[in-house]
């Protein structure tokens, strides 16, 4: 498994925005690249991150196991930039 920086972003963004639609335009990608970026990731993972309904997106327990540490590293990412 090595999900990407980009992979986690868009992790992070629907999992704040508890949908996918919402988390590509905050993004500006398109709906479609954001959901294959995810279901790449999901597939590498060997288990869903979200519950997907018709109106809502909600994480699962591995989901939510893996938000924060998404977090973490997208903030090492950030500070190592900044060097």
């Amino acid at each position: 498994m090595r999900p990407t920086l980009r992979q986690m972003q868009y992790f992070v963004e629907v999992a704040d925005r508890g949908a996918f639609g919402a988390a590509a335009d905050a993004l500006a990608v398109s709906q479609p690249s954001l959901s294959k970026q995810l279901a790449t990731m999901e597939d590498e993972l060997g288990a869903p991150l979200f519950e997907r309904t018709s109106r809502r997106v909600t994480l699962t327990p591995l989901g939510r196991v893996l938000l924060d540490k998404a977090r973490v590293v997208l903030q090492h990412a950030r500070e190592f930039r900044a060097v």
